[in-house]
C-alpha cells in the first residue's frame, strides 16, 4: 500500500511540475508574441514621469499595445528592467511583443521629429524649412527669432538671432514649440561657439558679432570646403588695408531684407543703398547675413596664410583666386566671359 502510495504521490508531482513548466512556457511565449491590437496609423502613448509600472502598463493596453496589464507587469520584471522605464512620448506604428515594449521604454527610445537646416540659411529661410516641417508657422518662428536676450551676453547689439541659430539638425519630441527649437538651436550655435573660439576672437581683436557676421559672408561666397580658409583669407586681406569687401551675397541680402530680390543680382542692385552693401560702404556689414557653420566660424578665425585679394567663381562650385587686379581680370574673362561664350555640351 505504501509503495502504491508513493508510486501515486511521485506521478502527481511530475505531473504538478509538468503543469507549472507547461505554464511557464506559455508565460514566457506570451511577453514573446506581439500584440495586434495597434491601430493601422499607430499610436502615441506619453509615460509620465514618475508612473508605475502597473500605470505604464494600463497606458499600453488602453492604447492596444498589449494584451493585459498582468502580462506587460511580468514581461517588465522578468526582464529585470521594470525600474528602468523611462518617462517620454511613445510611438507604435506596428505590433509588438511586451517584451519589445519594455526595451523600447527602457531604452528611452521617445518619439522625436528631425528638423534639418543646411548651413548658410537665413532667418525667412529657416522660417520655411519649419513651417514645411508643421513645427509651426513662418510668424511664429519669426517672433522666437527675436528673442535677443538669448545672445544678449555675446552680442549685446544684437536686434534678432540671424547667424545665431546654428544649422544642424534637430530631434524633437511632437509637442515642441518653435520657441523650444530656437533655444535649441542657440544652445548649440554656445556649445560650438565655445570659450576656444572666444578667446581666439578677442585676441584677434574681434567681437563675436564681427566673427559670426564674416564666417556668414564666407559661407554664402562658397560651399566648398576647402575654399573656407582661401575665402576667409581674401576678407581678412581687404579689412585689414581698407578694401572694400565688395561681396555680392551682402547685396542679395540687403534685396532680400527691403523686399526687392528676384533671383538676379543687376547692375542697378549693386547700388542699392543699405549698409549691407560692402560695394557701397566699407568694413563688414551690420550683422551677419546668414547661419555660418562650423567649419566656417573657425576659418574666420584662421584665414589661409596666403596674400589673395581677388577670386571669382569657375562655375563648378569652386573660385580662382588672384593678387592682383590685373591676375583677377585675366579670371574673370576666362571664367565669366569666354566661359559663357564657349558652346554647351549635353544640352
Amino acid at each position: 500500500m505504501l509503495k502504491r502510495l508513493a508510486i501515486a504521490l511521485a506521478c502527481l508531482l511530475l505531473l504538478g511540475a509538468g503543469a507549472a513548466a507547461f505554464a511557464w512556457q506559455e508565460l514566457l511565449a506570451r511577453i514573446e508574441a506581439p500584440h495586434s491590437g495597434i491601430a493601422a496609423a499607430g499610436v502615441f502613448v506619453e509615460i509620465e514621469p514618475g508612473d508605475s509600472v502597473a500605470a505604464i502598463a494600463g497606458r499600453l493596453v488602453r492604447a492596444g499595445i498589449v494584451a493585459d496589464e498582468w502580462t506587460f507587469r511580468f514581461a517588465a520584471r522578468h526582464s529585470g528592467r521594470d525600474r528602468h522605464l523611462k518617462a517620454g512620448e511613445y510611438f507604435f506604428d506596428a505590433p509588438v511583443s511586451p517584451l519589445a515594449a519594455v526595451a523600447k521604454i527602457a531604452d528611452g527610445r521617445v518619439h522625436l521629429r528631425p528638423i534639418t537646416f543646411p548651413e548658410g540659411l537665413t532667418l525667412p529661410a529657416m522660417a520655411a524649412v519649419v513651417e514645411a516641417k508643421g513645427l509651426g508657422s513662418a510668424e511664429e518662428f519669426a517672433a522666437a527669432a527675436a528673442r535677443t536676450a538669448l545672445i544678449a551676453d555675446l552680442d549685446p547689439a544684437a536686434t534678432d538671432l540671424e547667424g545665431y541659430l546654428f544649422p544642424e539638425t534637430y530631434s524633437l519630441p511632437r509637442h515642441a514649440t518653435v520657441d523650444d527649437l530656437v533655444t535649441a538651436m542657440v544652445a548649440q550655435f554656445r556649445a560650438v561657439f565655445d570659450a576656444d573660439l572666444r578667446a581666439r576672437a578677442a585676441a584677434r581683436g574681434l567681437s563675436v558679432r564681427e566673427v559670426v557676421t564674416l564666417a556668414s559672408i564666407i559661407q554664402r561666397e562658397t560651399g566648398s570646403g576647402a575654399e573656407h580658409a582661401l575665402v576667409s583669407a581674401v576678407f581678412n586681406n581687404r579689412l585689414r588695408i581698407g578694401m572694400p569687401l565688395q561681396s555680392d551675397p551682402t547685396v542679395i541680402y540687403a534685396l532680400e531684407q527691403a523686399g526687392m530680390y528676384d533671383g538676379n543680382l543687376t547692375r542697378t542692385n549693386m547700388r542699392v543703398d543699405s549698409p549691407y552693401n560692402t560695394y557701397r560702404y566699407g568694413g563688414l556689414p551690420p550683422g551677419p547675413i546668414a547661419a555660418p557653420g562650423r567649419d566656417v566660424l573657425q576659418a574666420a578665425l584662421d584665414p589661409a596664410d596666403v596674400t589673395y585679394l581677388y577670386f571669382v567663381s569657375r562655375n563648378d562650385g569652386t573660385h580662382a583666386f588672384a593678387d592682383t587686379l590685373r591676375e583677377h581680370n585675366r579670371n574673370v574673362r576666362e571664367f565669366q566671359v569666354e566661359y559663357f561664350r564657349r558652346p554647351r555640351t549635353g544640352r
